[in-house]
């Protein structure tokens, strides 16, 4: 792709994975320690996840933009706040400033950044570094390997509808079903149908002090925000 960038300064998507500290890479500290200017979302009221996974290793002195955004899913992509941002950011690019955007998990798995990335890309040097994504931390966390040999692998969003995730389920001999916070009760019914819950590996906040993994029937309704389903249709792996 051809670019017409502007300045020297680069923008990066930052991974600073899920949750754990110890599990941003090498890459992404070396950028977190040399930036001048870090950006990151944050919810409207209160501080931002994907800054208090790096919080003990940023260094003092950096300027901050913080980028509060709702977190309904209805309101997601909110244009006008990453437009805003993205002005933001490109005022210290076009000054020779790099900026880092921090991300929990993977830039580009379902990441906000990917957002600011279409903004700004097509005109100033970017970069982006991947994390440890919640997927392979949660698979990590339960022990149970998410695809091996020829299995065909799918990551499904829970607000799907039920006729879609049964559809997704139908085809494929693993799945990671992520997102199901207040869709819980749908999944489980979905599940059941399918007769999969058998196989279902309940996970939350993995990698955080908090972490819990339960059997799917003493799981949550709703679920945490930060939860996943994990399914294997041979049960493991390996088998």
């Amino acid at each position: 792709m051809n670019k017409r960038c502007i300045g020297n300064a680069t923008l990066y998507g930052l991974g600073v994975g899920p949750g754990d500290p110890e599990l941003l890479t090498l890459k992404a500290l070396r950028i977190l320690n040399s930036v001048p200017v870090l950006a990151y979302p944050a919810p409207i009221e209160g501080t931002s996840f994907a800054r208090s996974i790096a919080d003990s290793l940023i260094p003092k002195g950096k300027i901050e933009i913080v980028i509060r955004m709702p977190l309904d899913m209805a309101k997601f992509p909110a244009e006008d706040i990453y437009t805003q941002a993205a002005n933001e950011i490109i005022v210290h690019l076009d000054e020779g400033r790099d900026v880092a955007v921090l991300c929990e998990g993977d830039p580009f798995f379902y990441g906000s950044f990917i957002y600011l990335f279409e903004l700004i890309s097509a005109t100033h040097k970017t970069e982006v570094v991947p994390g440890v994504s919640s997927v392979m931390a949660c698979a990590a966390a339960l022990e149970a390997p998410l695809a091996a040999r020829n299995d065909v692998i799918k990551i499904i969003p829970a607000p799907l509808s039920e006729a879609r995730l049964t559809e997704c389920l139908n085809f494929c001999d693993s799945a990671v079903i992520i997102k199901v916070g207040r869709h819980m009760s749908k999944v489980c019914r979905v599940l059941n149908d399918l007769q999969l819950h058998q196989y279902a590996k309940y996970i939350e906040r993995a990698t955080l002090p908090n972490e819990r993994i339960l059997p799917l029937s003493q799981a949550p309704h709703p679920a945490p925000y930060f939860s996943m389903i994990l399914i294997h249709k041979r049960g493991e792996a390996w088998k």
